[in-house]
């Protein structure tokens, strides 16, 4: 059971290997599959990462929980069927591979690495335990320099537990994250041991801090710094460490100053020497930028003041679960680049390497959380087992791993613990501050808090860096008053919750508004019993200089928590994503892009035109448009040009027509300047009978590495072109050529077809699938048919290069 796995060599000295293939997985008990003998051939083979669960079949029994959630102000327990994504997460799993190391010499160290396994690993070498970890968010390794089979192969086993009533969403199971080893010379920088800090930086200077951490006797360093075309700038030798550290200061002249307008890379090369032989050399991206919290000022990046437009992700990736994918993660972010967002919360988790490597390339700034839970549990089985003893560690290990990356702009320790109220969660909360600032102290800590009377009375708050308020926006006034700060940070806001592409009568504010289909109305007017309607968060932050930002409450659906239907099945997906599960925009992406995208023109209409039945009813047409006035035709006949004003919050950031009727034809909006002079506009058609398919892929050429997916957008068309907006026609699709379909989503959070299966309904119209590469290159053919459906066909290249 060889495996053929990417390598990365740095000057010879030290390789990096990811297990990535061949791997033999079996769900369930196996007393004896760390053992060198067991019999594992007729296990499955997969790749990983790997989420066993999200292949699913849904079930309304997998982790059924009768809970009252007390986050959700919920007082009378109920049974909640898709808190936790009603995939079969629950269980025992094993992984076995082997390996070799074929240049390996005795002496040298090897670390076994994880990036994330989920849940509590147990890791055996050769039959051997090597050691285990609790918390399946976090990065671990061990040494395993003294286990290793230096002439043959290597057996690695790992066990994963997952148990129920362990989380408040879908956790997905499995190696989710990159498994990797690490062969260096025992005379070498250790793991995660360069830190990289740029205590200066202006446009006319920067300097670079880094502290080396190291394992052996009279060693020297060269550390040299190159810009992000690659060109040496600067270099500095160390003789003597402190201790096991080196320290250095070097200065970059004019700097390319990190932010999310200029997100620039520097790279520091790191050698290690031992007389006059290199024993070691490590590579480190960073960016050189300054951030700020003043009270009186906010939040400032490289000295500008700016406010924070942020969304919060949970870890899964819709129809792939948990299982990391770089191409899924950076599609994500295109999306949100597009709306205007600069900045990522990662709730309530540690966030992946990838997802971190792809904030810094593409601009965003990070929020990295770390607990949702401290030593008083929220779930029966959650982390709170494991605070009192683990949380230390794992502190270290996120900061650690992740401190190099510039778009780390702050840390959280927690989101909504229950341990807000009380003398000891004061205790505790100043003791992970603590943690945090002795680890890295360039970067403040948060909380999400959302017993906000609780923690200005213990003054819980008051010792944070910068509080975080999650929704409450009626408390921030008082809490501004009575924290010492100077600054609010909206840390979890909105809520708001709707379906893409349906909508609702009659068009008012609703709180927890449930509906026969279990759908919320995209007329984006209901929010949660705890939370609010967007405007509410934007008039804070344009009233308000002391208020820093928000993260929004999410920037995409995820598995799990289908508020507000908890307790009714079919529904095992949220609502709240300003984009769905399959990553298509709700009305709601353009009320945000209207707002937080200042280089390019908006203009959107709500809702779709194809309301048979509802000739003459009142019908309601919204504007989202960053210009301040707007006119409404009906076909052809205007309904009136409305203005942006003061009335309410939605008429501040909205353009409504309140009272349009409808009938079948055109609506248009024409957008006008300060001027009065049209600049835009745009207009829906009823759409006709579906007549066919179009297939628009978000890229056309993608990698041949077995792991690049292409993400196919599927419309239901009438014979204009024009989507079908109630089209739910079972589609089926098929590849051919050098790729794999990989799986489908639709955005119904009550859908239980299958992912991976190659077919699935229409929903509002539309789907996406997934194309992926394999090893070889060359073209892809995707073909997508349904019933008097004229097919749809794309063909992507994929390539070496």
């Amino acid at each position: 059971m060889f495996s053929v796995w990417h390598q990365a060599s740095f000057g010879q000295v030290r390789t990096v290997t990811e297990l990535k293939d061949n791997w033999k997985f079996s769900k369930g008990k196996n007393d004896n599959a760390f053992a060198t003998g067991f019999d594992d051939k007729s296990w499955q083979t997969v790749q990983v990462p790997h989420d066993w669960a999200i292949y699913g079949p849904f079930d309304k029994e997998v982790d059924k929980q009768v809970v009252a959630i007390t986050q959700n102000n919920e007082k009378v327990a109920t049974e909640k069927t898709g808190r936790t994504g009603s995939l079969p997460f629950i269980g025992e799993g094993w992984y076995r591979n082997s390996f070799t190391l074929p240049n390996y010499k005795k002496g040298r160290k090897v670390i076994l690495l994880f990036e994330g396994a989920m849940s509590q690993p147990k890791v055996f070498l050769n039959g051997q335990p090597v050691g285990s970890w609790n918390y399946g968010y976090n990065y671990f390794y061990f040494d395993i320099s003294d286990r290793i089979n230096a002439t043959g192969q290597n057996l690695l086993a790992v066990h994963l537990s997952n148990q129920g009533l362990s989380s408040r969403w879908y956790p997905g199971a499995g190696l989710y994250r990159k498994v990797s080893i690490i062969e260096k010379d025992a005379e070498s920088i250790e793991q995660w041991g360069v830190s990289v800090t740029t205590p200066v930086a202006t446009a006319a200077r920067g300097k670079v801090n880094i502290k080396t951490t190291v394992a052996g006797q009279d060693a020297w360093l060269v550390t040299e710094i190159r810009d992000p075309q690659g060109r040496f700038v600067a270099s500095d030798t160390a003789r003597k460490p402190f201790g096991k550290e080196f320290d250095q200061n070097l200065a970059v002249n004019q700097p390319l100053l990190w932010s999310p307008e200029t997100p620039s890379l520097y790279t520091a090369v790191s050698r290690l020497y031992s007389g006059n032989e290199l024993k070691d050399e490590v590579v480190t991206r960073f960016g050189i930028r300054e951030i700020s919290y003043k009270a009186g000022v906010g939040f400032s990046l490289n000295g500008q003041v700016r406010k924070i437009k942020g969304v919060c992700l949970h870890h899964d990736l819709g129809p792939l679960g948990a299982a990391m994918n770089k191409s899924a993660l950076r599609r994500q972010l295109q999306i949100l680049k597009d709306m205007g967002c600069d900045a990522i919360r990662s709730s309530h988790n540690m966030p992946s390497l990838e997802q971190l490597e792809l904030a810094d390339e593409m601009g965003f700034m990070f929020l990295a959380e770390s607990f949702d839970e401290w030593a008083k549990p929220k779930v029966d089985s959650g982390y709170a087992r494991f605070f009192n003893t683990d949380a230390e560690k794992d502190i270290i290990n996120l900061v650690k791993a992740t401190k190099n990356h510039p778009c780390i702009i702050m840390w959280s320790s927690g989101n909504e613990v229950p341990d807000q109220w009380g003398s000891e969660g004061v205790k505790r909360a100043k003791w992970l501050n603590e943690i945090f600032h002795r680890e890295d102290p360039t970067r403040p800590v948060t909380v999400g808090m959302d017993q906000v009377k609780a923690t200005m009375q213990s003054g819980f708050g008051a010792l944070l860096d910068i509080p975080g308020l999650n929704y409450r926006t009626h408390l921030y006034e008082e809490a501004y008053k009575t924290f010492p700060q100077g600054m609010l940070l909206g840390s979890e806001t909105a809520s708001t919750v709707s379906s893409r592409g349906v909508y609702k009568f009659p068009v008012v504010k609703g709180v927890e508004k449930q509906y026969d289909d279990y759908q919320c109305s995209s007329y984006d007017m209901e929010y949660c019993s705890w939370s609010n309607l967007p405007e509410e968060d934007f008039m804070l932050q344009d009233d308000k200089p002391w208020v820093i930002g928000e993260f929004v409450w999410t920037g995409f659906d995820y598995l799990g928590e289908p508020t507000p239907y908890d307790d009714k099945w079919p529904s095992r997906s949220s609502y709240f994503g300003i984009n769905d599960l399959a990553g298509l925009p709700k009305d709601r992406y353009y009320l945000y892009r209207s707002r937080w995208n200042t280089q390019s023109p908006t203009l959107h209409i709500l809702p779709h035109w194809n309301w048979a039945g509802r000739e003459g009813q009142v019908t309601p047409v919204f504007a989202y448009t960053n210009y301040d006035k707007a006119e409404l035709f009906v076909n052809g006949k205007s309904m009136g040009i409305q203005t942006k004003n003061n009335s309410t919050p939605q008429n501040r950031y909205r353009l409504m027509w309140m009272d349009v009727k409808y009938e079948p034809g055109t609506i248009k909006v024409v957008a006008y300047d300060k001027n009065d002079k049209p600049v835009a506009e745009q207009s829906v058609s009823t759409a006709g009978k579906p007549y066919k398919i179009v297939v628009a892929p978000d890229r056309s050429t993608i990698k041949a590495d077995g792991e690049d997916i292409s993400f196919v957008t599927v419309s239901v068309v009438d014979k204009n072109g024009n989507v079908c907006p109630t089209a739910a026609d079972e589609l089926s699709f098929a590849v051919k050529g050098n790729g794999t379909y990989r799986a489908a989503c639709n955005g119904d959070a009550t859908s239980l077809e299958q992912f991976h299966l190659p077919h699935m309904k229409a929903f509002s119209g539309k789907l996406v699938v997934l194309v992926q590469a394999n090893k070889t290159a060359g073209p892809i053919e995707l073909t997508v048919s349904g019933k008097a459906l004229k097919a749809g066909k794309v063909t992507i290249n994929s390539t070496d290069k």
